[in-house]
């Protein structure tokens, strides 16, 4: 078995947040998570999306929805005091750190922060504080702050986007595993369907793929 399930995030989407606390049921299993920084914004600029915030219909179920899940699965949540809010300096931290143990914790402490807790992870000194939280130390924290405002690891956060939109990714979160996709935060189940074993019927499924459109949406401009 390949042990080895890759999680995007981005620390902007609520829905990432809840998608990481389910990371210890694939750990459980014996699989290994890495945690995959990318840029929320630029998956959408890629397939010419709006984001959820964008659509205030949906931004409004947004907030409903995370609402009730977190209730029901009993998690604080506290939300960020801005969104959409800019996330770069967050990723670009994360980017700073190899993958590993360290980064991990690091994005986990981001999320949690940003959802669970409430903080603005666009401040300088909320970000450092973080950092010292998800274990690093005063050195350490000191040292990625720097690094992520540097070029490497802004090429870095866009290397790693752009390898996600090659992987298929479009949206946050989203687990790869053996190139297969699940995007979702209750996509877990799915995931540990396939991982024990099961399969659907790839044949159908790219026949059913290969059937063509028979209406299409005209633009809105029209």
């Amino acid at each position: 078995m390949d042990q080895q399930v890759n999680f995007f995030f981005d620390p902007i989407s609520p829905y990432a947040w809840l998608g990481s606390k389910e990371v210890p049921r694939l750990e459980a299993v014996g699989l290994k998570v890495v945690y995959q920084p990318v840029l929320f914004a630029g998956l959408l600029n890629a397939h010419g999306q709006k984001g959820p915030a964008e659509i205030e219909a949906k931004r409004a179920y947004i907030f409903r929805d995370i609402s009730l899940l977190a209730a029901q699965r009993g998690y604080p949540l506290q939300g960020p005091p801005t969104h959409p809010f800019n996330p770069l300096q967050a990723l670009r931290m994360c980017c700073a750190l190899e993958q590993g143990e360290a980064r991990n914790r690091l994005a986990q402490a981001l999320l949690d922060a940003a959802w669970q807790d409430g903080k603005d992870i666009t401040d300088v000194l909320q970000l450092a504080d973080i950092a010292r939280q998800s274990g690093l130390s005063e050195q350490e924290s000191i040292q990625i702050m720097q690094q992520s405002i540097q070029a490497e690891a802004k090429q870095a956060l866009q290397t790693a986007t752009n390898a996600a939109i090659a992987n298929g990714v479009f949206g946050v979160p989203s687990f790869l595993w053996r190139g297969e996709l699940f995007w979702g935060c209750d996509r877990v189940d799915s995931l540990l369907w396939r991982v024990a074993g099961n399969q659907i019927d790839e044949a159908a499924l790219q026949q059913r793929l290969q059937r063509p459109a028979s209406a299409q949406r005209k633009p809105s401009n029209a």
